[in-house]
């Protein structure tokens, strides 16, 4: 079972959508195993986006990041990093297609609703970094024989 990280960033707190968001991740099949509300600092942001630290833009990052708490997740599912990343769309929620979170709740490249990993060994990395190991879950919910076919899980 693969894991992510997504992060409901504060354009998802701020809009009041956070429920709906995580409601779309339940229903595709994911297993939240891990959630926390948490206040984003300097520290964190600095490492977390340290690929764009040297940018112009990084400042306004780090201003939105900090705007409000953010909710993060570890998901759990088969082939959950590239599940994932097909729910939430491309990047800018102006060019994300319809049905995709971005594309349904978001009108910006910046505020874009959520983070999701872009790979298996970043969202073993990000985990990390926003989870201790005690704060992640192993477990399989109830619906589990109806989500996947014996021979997938």
């Amino acid at each position: 079972m693969e894991a992510t990280l997504v992060i409901l960033k504060p354009s998802a707190i701020g809009r009041a959508i956070a429920g709906e968001i995580i409601s779309r991740f339940e229903k595709k099949g994911l297993i939240i195993a891990g959630m926390k509300m948490m206040q984003l600092n300097d520290e964190i942001l600095d490492e977390h986006y340290a690929h764009l630290k040297d940018r112009p833009f990084f400042p306004r990052i780090k201003a939105s990041m900090m705007a409000t708490p953010v909710v993060a997740m570890c998901v759990k599912g088969i082939d959950a990093v590239q599940v994932v990343r097909a729910m939430t769309g491309v990047t800018n929620g102006r060019k994300a297609a319809p049905g995709t979170i971005r594309g349904d709740y978001s009108m910006s490249g910046q505020e874009n609703i959520v983070h999701a990993s872009d790979s298996v060994e970043n969202a073993q990395i990000e985990l990390a970094r926003f989870f201790k190991p005690e704060e992640m879950f192993e477990y399989r919910p109830t619906s589990f024989n109806y989500l996947y076919a014996s021979d997938e899980a």
